[in-house]
């Protein structure tokens, strides 16, 4: 599998500025978030099974549970208090707290929800290769790359309130297995991704000062929308064309 950390912008457009940057992020944003993934119209629009929709949620844990470490080494990077102190609640919001759910925990109530086994689920053994090399990636984007970068490549979240509401209201009028408490934490982040999005909207604008900068804020996104379309592009090859990889997850009705 390979993810591509070159892709240039048009020379024809210099950002020169920061609004300039702000609109090629919403255009990539526009056209290669992973809300225009097939495999995202079928869990939405309702054609999937019961077996393909348990194939994506537990595929998707490892990426839930992958996010507070992600956010642990973003936070790593930065020698600026404030910084941290911002950042630090992101870890909360998915660990969760003493006394406090997380997103962690709302994810596992969707997996249980959907009649798997949940130390199966924390076990990972399940996931496919591709989801596994995708997440991984993306923590050591974060570690490797700019500090700048680190918080770039969150800039997803800008567009994820609309797919988070499409998929409430998707598969809650398609699926009879699923109902609004299974889908708690979609609706959690309906208030928590639009609050991280301004931050990192609002830090990007201010720190990336010359073109160069702003180009790798632009190709930080671009690559974080291609580890979110690898893992869809996994679970389709894998659970609608039907080519599930040794020790992968299979549901009952592909035994």
């Amino acid at each position: 599998m390979s993810l591509d950390l070159s892709t240039s912008l048009s020379p024809a457009r210099p950002l020169d500025s920061a609004d300039a940057m702000e609109e090629r992020l919403r255009e990539i944003g526009a056209a290669r978030y992973h809300d225009r993934h097939p495999f995202h119209h079928m869990l939405h629009g309702g054609e999937l099974t019961r077996g393909q929709v348990q194939a994506w949620a537990l595929n998707r844990y490892y990426y839930q549970c992958t996010i507070p470490v992600k956010d642990a080494v973003v936070i790593s990077r930065f020698r600026d208090r404030a910084t941290r102190i911002e950042w630090r609640h992101r870890l909360e919001d998915h660990d969760g707290a003493e006394g406090a759910e997380g997103g962690i925990d709302r994810w596992l109530i969707l997996t249980d929800g959907l009649g798997l086994d949940r130390a199966y689920v924390e076990s990972t053994e399940g996931i496919l290769p591709a989801t596994r090399f995708a997440v991984e990636a993306y923590v050591h984007f974060v570690r490797d790359r700019s500090p700048l970068e680190a918080i770039a490549s969150c800039l997803t979240e800008l567009f994820a309130p609309n797919i988070h509401a499409t998929r409430i209201s998707g598969m809650l009028s398609h699926y009879d297995f699923v109902n609004p408490t299974v889908m708690a934490y979609f609706q959690r982040r309906l208030t928590q991704a639009p609050r991280d999005a301004d931050y990192a909207l609002r830090y990007v604008r201010e720190h990336a000062r010359t073109p160069e900068e702003r180009a790798a804020v632009c190709n930080a996104l671009i690559f974080k929308t291609q580890v979110l379309w690898t893992q869809l592009d996994a679970l389709h090859h894998a659970y609608v064309l039907g080519h599930v990889p040794p020790g992968a997850f299979v549901p009952e009705e592909m035994r």
